[in-house]
């Protein structure tokens, strides 16, 4: 067949070898990480440790919960694709961890109603879980929190709008990004427990997306709803929201037994999408959102929107991941060649333009930002995933 005389010897090699070690982990860890782009990976990750952690909160400094969770997750990530226990007392120490080994933590309390946060909880709880797994250690306590956790947010769903979960629990607006969510932990959980509950709501969540109106005629997902009219408000279309619903469409089409590819090429629709020049969210092909500016005195974004960029191309990652899974097929080799390209343009920009020589990572990435940069941890998470994702699937 041409496709597999088209392949080098390593991606020959995955067609025969698993790209991951059983269940340790989902999504599936990558088969091969580049040494030197891990290199640069953990010279910013033990750099976040020193400048930002603190060990006795368990928290970052100036950092947010989510944002926090997300890090959780990056830093596990990292150990369980290069087989490291470098960053193994967040296991036990971060404050989300010290809240899962508590029995008698009340998560609802915990969360503070906030729907969304409460689902990267459970990603990076379960990060958590499969680190200890890997580690031969029971990995209940990170389990049985996730579980809780999504089940909290399982009751969050209602009728209005037609369905779908709200965005906090003062049930005043219903957005992408927390739907996204709901849709990749319920397809990724019933992956981890084949409870089918999880993933009947998967199916009805894509369902209720995919007809949600959020999806505009770009093919990208606007920020959400207008409750009045239950149409599309027309609000920011983030990069990270399209990149979570791929992931999500990824860990579904795993979960309904890697048939339906359909789920992989819609996947593809929102990412394809922002990768368009003129979509406002690429710049000579690398990620930048629309309030990115390397001009000196122009905008900066926020803590939030900090991460967008290393989110997204942390759930294209995921995408890429899971369309493999259980084994690679024609069609998960071209996608993983089609953005293969892009991996690497993240990780050139990141270390060209966005660290500097301590190991800082800027907020922009697609030019120098000449003072106008942001030094902020969740600015150095962002440049983590970038590297992290880069690493298993850009060129080495």
């Amino acid at each position: 067949m041409s496709w597999i005389k088209a392949l080098t010897p390593v991606a020959l090699l995955a067609l025969t070898i698993p790209s991951y070690g059983g269940p340790t982990t989902y999504p599936p860890a990558p088969l091969l990480v580049c040494p030197s782009t891990t290199k640069t990976a953990f010279a910013i990750g033990d750099r976040l440790i020193s400048k930002w952690y603190n060990a006795t909160l368990g928290q970052m400094f100036d950092g947010d919960f989510w944002v926090d969770c997300n890090t959780w997750e990056d830093f596990h990530n990292l150990m369980l694709d290069t087989h490291s226990t470098r960053y193994e007392s967040l296991t036990t120490g971060s404050y989300l961890a010290k809240a899962a080994l508590d029995p008698t933590t009340d998560w609802a309390a915990f969360l503070g109603g906030s729907n969304d946060d409460s689902l990267w909880a459970v990603l990076s709880l379960w990060k958590m879980a499969d680190y200890r797994k890997w580690r031969r250690e029971d990995p209940s306590a990170w389990l049985n929190a996730a579980a809780t956790i999504w089940d909290l947010i399982a009751h969050e769903w209602d009728d209005t709008c037609g369905g779908g979960v709200w965005w906090s629990t003062a049930h005043t607006y219903k957005n992408s990004i927390t739907n996204e969510l709901f849709l990749l932990t319920s397809a990724e959980g019933y992956l981890r427990n084949g409870n089918n509950t999880y993933l009947d709501f998967a199916e009805k969540e894509w369902d209720w997306l995919y007809n949600s109106g959020m999806r505009n005629s770009e093919g990208l997902f606007n920020d959400g709803l207008d409750l009045a009219t239950c149409t599309n408000n027309n609000q920011t279309a983030w990069s990270y929201n399209q990149a979570v619903v791929a992931s999500g469409l990824g860990a579904l089409y795993v979960a309904t037994g890697s048939k339906n590819t359909t789920l992989l090429e819609q996947a593809q629709i929102s990412i394809d999408a922002t990768l368009k020049a003129g979509s406002g969210l690429i710049d000579n092909g690398v990620l930048r959102e629309s309030c990115d500016d390397a001009t000196l005195g122009g905008s900066i974004c926020n803590h939030d929107q900090q991460l967008f960029k290393g989110l997204f191309t942390k759930h294209l990652s995921y995408l890429v991941s899971y369309a493999s899974t259980p084994f690679p097929t024609p069609q998960s080799i071209s996608i993983a060649l089609k953005y293969k390209p892009f991996f690497t343009a993240q990780y050139t920009a990141i270390t060209h333009n966005a660290l500097n020589s301590t190991d800082d990572v800027g907020g922009v990435w697609y030019a120098p930002a000449g003072g106008n940069e942001a030094w902020q941890p969740e600015a150095s998470a962002a440049g983590l995933e970038g590297v992290i994702a880069a690493a298993g699937y850009g060129k080495c």
